[in-house]
């Protein structure tokens, strides 16, 4: 069972991000306010929920959430200010973009750079303990899943459409026939371009 708030009293928003591991793409973060009676039984960290789930879940925030707000850093920033810094940024840019302020700021990981006079927490794993972050995922999730099947209209190659930009073998084995492209990160592709061992024939 998710918990509905941290504080008793303090107006509360969740924050978390996705796609900080794929080699290609932007990473997107979401900041969520929720009413503090908010239940949904599907509702948990978006890794462990269906697609399918994840979309339904995703319309019942966006209508019963007292404010939220979805944004990204592009993989160009990333490369230039790495991608845990272009994490915090895109979690910021959520909450500048929350048409309610909130008053504490609710963090999925351990490390943050704070926010100008919103106190936040740090929760570990916080996309399955506390609603709001988990919430907070389900939007960034699904918002970044849609940003990387649009693109894989343009790219097919790397199948985008399935491993959202992730580094599966078929997304690697793209990499090294046909090369990247303008949406790869570029400091992504340098450091994790790990060997491909093919299975036997």
């Amino acid at each position: 069972m998710l918990l509905q708030y941290h504080t008793d009293y303090l107006i509360e928003a969740g924050c978390d991000e996705a796609g900080r591991g794929c080699l290609a793409g932007p990473v997107f973060a979401a900041a969520v306010i929720l009413p503090r009676d908010f239940h949904h039984p599907k509702l948990n960290d978006s890794k462990q929920i269906k697609e399918k789930d994840r979309e339904l879940l995703r319309g019942i925030i966006e209508r019963e959430a007292i404010s939220y707000s979805v944004q990204k850093v592009s993989e160009t920033q990333i490369d230039q200010i790495n991608i845990l810094n272009a994490s915090f940024l895109a979690m910021h840019r959520a909450v500048d973009n929350l048409q309610t302020r909130p008053e504490l700021l609710l963090i999925d990981g351990n490390r943050f750079k704070p926010y100008p006079q919103i106190p936040h927490e740090c929760i570990i794993k916080g996309d399955g303990k506390y609603a709001s972050i988990a919430a907070a995922s389900v939007l960034a999730k699904t918002y970044r899943d849609d940003y990387m099947k649009s693109l894989s209209q343009r790219f097919p190659q790397y199948g985008w459409e399935q491993n959202k930009g992730y580094a599966t073998l078929a997304h690697r084995v793209a990499l090294q026939e046909v090369g990247p492209t303008p949406y790869h990160r570029k400091s992504f592709v340098v450091k994790k371009q790990l060997p491909i061992n093919f299975p036997p024939k």
